[in-house]
């Protein structure tokens, strides 16, 4: 139910580092999502050597750029722009570099739609991010309404409900410190524009140890 990216070097880099940003374990703050999608022409991109920059030290990355990811320099063409440009309405600056993870639930790179079922699933990846949150540390785990239902299906995550109707950043479940939400996915648009806006703001309060709200 979906294609693997034909770049060895996208391919080496995720099997090296299986996440975007900060390592998930030291990170406050960690979204979690279906897959990393890339054009399937990216090597031959300008922005490859950018993507590749991001990859190996993300940290360093928006440091250096000011930007969360390579998607949002000037110049770049191509799809995921969107996605980047609402979760820069969030708040996070570049002195939150190494409080921000994203994690996938596929554990490869991809090319074209994807359309994931569990079995497209490694379970060791899954294994290790159930870990992740099990452990209650303090952090903050986002996660869509697709990648709660598939996260329910792969028959890991034995605590996760199902999804909220109709709230804004709804809390699913607690362990320790670790706290879980469900938020619209950042792709997002048009009649959802407004439920996203106060979503980042709630998240931006979360950034600042400012009190949650639901509605």
């Amino acid at each position: 139910m979906y294609q693997p990216h034909r770049s060895l070097k996208l391919i080496e880099m995720f099997r090296a580092k299986p996440y975007q940003g900060a390592q998930p374990e030291s990170a406050e703050f960690v979204f979690v999502g279906l897959d990393a999608n890339y054009d399937a022409d990216i090597e031959s991109s300008p922005a490859f050597s950018r993507v590749m920059e991001y990859h190996d030290d993300g940290i360093a990355f928006w440091s250096r750029h000011k930007v969360h990811h390579p998607f949002l320099l000037v110049g770049y063409r191509g799809d995921g722009q969107h996605y980047h440009r609402n979760f820069a309405r969030t708040g996070f600056e570049p002195e939150d570099a190494c409080r921000v993870s994203f994690v996938e639930l596929l554990h490869i790179p991809t090319v074209g739609s994807s359309q994931l079922v569990a079995e497209d699933l490694d379970f060791a990846h899954l294994d290790k991010l159930n870990a992740l949150i099990q452990l209650g540390a303090k952090r903050n785990v986002f996660l869509s309404d697709k990648v709660v239902r598939l996260m329910r299906a792969s028959g890991h995550f034995h605590w996760l409900p199902k999804p909220i109707a109709k709230q804004i950043l709804p809390q699913l479940h607690k362990v320790g410190e670790t706290t879980i939400y469900q938020h619209l996915h950042f792709a997002n648009f048009g009649a959802f524009q407004a439920r996203m806006t106060l979503e980042a703001a709630a998240i931006a309060r979360l950034r600042t140890g400012s009190p949650h709200f639901s509605l």
